[in-house]
């Protein structure tokens, strides 16, 4: 339960009505964010533009998002990231291998390259080597630059504001892999290394 009661208003209603009919369920994001309205709104015109945005491969855009979930640690965003990735055509795989991806043979060279950049604007602070950029230039164009960074980008909003405020996952993934936070992934690895010691 979030830490904010949810209010319930036409907007809300409205904002769960979209989300049912996209992602097949409420979640508490609409009602908690209610208490500001000029911020719901300004979210949701946010969140309304950036999915009609196609430039990126929906691919690539779910797992640089899942991965800055996984970063992050937000439950509610590694739930709906790996629905949402599923969705886009990632595999069980790539979900169990995104915290490995550079040695992982799941991933091509532009997945492991988008991947990367995620990683890198999760970091605080955010200093994107050129080295990196210049290889996202060999790929991508200025429009599709803009809009993977801003499916990064909008992820850490997410998984900040989600996290924060206590927003509790929804069940998109009940059922199937989910993928784990990094640091939950970091801690599985070193235990595995320690047990075959």
């Amino acid at each position: 339960m979030a830490r904010i009661e949810q209010k319930s208003n036409a907007t809300v209603r409205m904002a769960n009505w979209y989300t049912r009919r996209s992602y097949g369920r409420d979640t508490e994001i609409a009602g908690v964010m209610a208490h500001s309205p000029p911020n719901l709104r300004g979210y949701g015109m946010f969140e309304w533009f950036h999915e009609r945005s196609h430039s990126v491969d929906e691919k690539l855009k779910a797992l640089a998002g899942t991965k800055a979930a996984c970063l992050i640690g937000c439950q509610f965003c590694i739930d709906i990231g790996s629905h949402i990735s599923r969705e886009a055509g990632v595999t069980e795989e790539q979900l169990r291998s995104l915290h490995a991806y550079r040695e992982s043979p799941a991933f091509t060279p532009v997945e492991r390259l988008v991947i990367e950049y995620a990683e890198e604007m999760c970091q605080v602070p955010v200093a994107i080597p050129d080295e990196l950029f210049a290889r996202l230039r060999e790929h991508f164009d200025d429009e599709q630059i803009v809009e993977l960074t801003t499916a990064i980008a909008i992820e850490n909003f997410r998984a900040r504001f989600n996290d924060a405020l206590g927003i509790t996952p929804a069940g998109f993934s009940s059922g199937e892999y989910c993928a784990v936070p990094d640091a939950v992934a970091a801690q599985e690895s070193q235990e595995a290394e320690r047990t075959s010691a």
